[in-house]
C-alpha cells in the first residue's frame, strides 16, 4: 500500500510509522488520519509484524488537528462526525491491536496529537518532546481520547490542570508524571526506540497482546471480573506454540525461540 502523508517501512519485524507533513509540524488532516489508520490495520493482519514504532518526521511528533484544513470548509463541517469517523476510528485501531506499540515521541505532541501518542503502549521521548493540551486555546473540549487516557496515567488533577492551562508540559515533567516511560537525548530516540523495539519484535506477541487486552478490559472491570478475564486469556496463552517453547527453554537453559504464536 502507497502513502503520501506517512511513511511505513517494515524490518526484523519491527513496522515503523511516520507521521510525514513536516512543514506542517505534522499535523493531521483527514488523508493523513485515514493514512495512519490503514498502516495500523496493514500492521495487524501482517503476521510478520510483531512490534508497531510510531514518530513523527521533522521537529514536531504531531501538533493535532489542520486548522487551516478545517477552516476551509466552513460552516457546514461538523467537528463531531470528524471525529467519529477520523480520528475514533484511528485511536481504536491502535487501541486495539494486539502487538507493542513504541511511541517514539520527537517533538512536541499538541491537542489531538496528544490523543494518539498516548494510544501508543510504551512512550519514549527524546528530551526536547513536550505535551500540550492545546484545545482550549481554540475554546474546545480535549479529544481524541485524551479525557480516558491521561486522566489513567497523570491523574485527573494534572489532566485538567493540562486541559485548563494549555500549558506546554517538558519531557522531564512528562516522566515525573507518569505518560512516557523513558526520556533520551534526542540524538539518541531512535537507536533507544530500536533497542526496545528488536526484542518486543522476536518475543511472545500472543502473550503481550494478551496482556494489553486484559489491562485494557481491566479499567471497567472489579477484581473479580478481571480474575476471571485472567484465567480465560491464560488458558489461550497456555496453548501457544510460545509457552511451551519458552516452558521447555527454560528447563533446557537456553533462550527461548519465540514465534509470536
Amino acid at each position: 500500500m502507497m502513502f503520501e502523508t506517512i511513511l511505513f517501512e517494515v524490518e526484523n519485524g519491527v513496522a515503523t510509522i511516520t507521521l510525514n507533513r513536516p512543514d506542517k509540524l505534522n499535523a493531521f488532516n483527514d488523508q493523513m488520519i485515514d493514512e495512519t489508520t490503514a498502516a495500523f490495520k496493514q500492521a495487524s493482519r501482517d503476521k510478520e509484524i510483531r512490534c508497531v514504532v510510531l514518530t513523527g518526521n521533522g521537529r514536531a511528533f504531531s501538533s493535532g488537528q489542520d486548522l487551516a484544513d478545517v477552516m476551509e470548509r466552513g460552516d457546514s463541517f461538523s467537528i463531531g462526525d470528524h471525529l467519529r469517523h477520523g480520528y475514533h476510528k484511528l485511536i481504536k485501531q491502535m487501541v486495539r491491536l494486539e502487538k507493542p506499540i513504541i511511541g517514539a515521541i520527537n517533538g512536541i505532541a499538541a491537542g489531538a496529537g496528544v490523543g494518539v501518542a498516548l494510544a501508543t503502549d510504551i512512550r519514549i521521548a527524546a528530551d526536547s518532546a513536550s505535551f500540550m493540551l492545546a484545545f482550549s486555546k481554540v475554546g474546545l473540549v480535549p479529544d481524541s481520547g485524551t479525557n480516558w487516557l491521561l486522566p489513567r496515567l497523570i491523574g485527573q488533577a494534572r489532566a485538567y490542570e493540562m486541559a485548563v492551562t494549555a500549558d506546554k508540559i517538558p519531557a522531564e515533567k512528562a516522566l515525573a508524571w507518569g505518560m512516557v516511560n523513558r526520556v533520551v537525548p534526542a540524538a539518541q530516540l531512535m537507536e533507544t526506540v530500536a533497542a526496545w523495539a528488536g526484542p518486543l519484535a522476536t518475543g511472545p506477541t500472543l502473550a503481550y497482546g494478551l496482556t494489553k487486552r486484559a489491562m485494557n478490559q481491566a479499567w471497567d472491570s472489579d477484581l473479580f471480573g478481571a480474575l476471571d478475564y485472567e484465567a480465560h486469556l491464560q488458558e489461550i496463552a497456555g496453548r501457544s506454540h510460545d509457552n511451551k517453547e519458552g516452558v521447555t527453554a527454560f528447563l533446557e537453559k537456553r533462550e527461548a525461540q519465540f514465534r509470536g504464536e
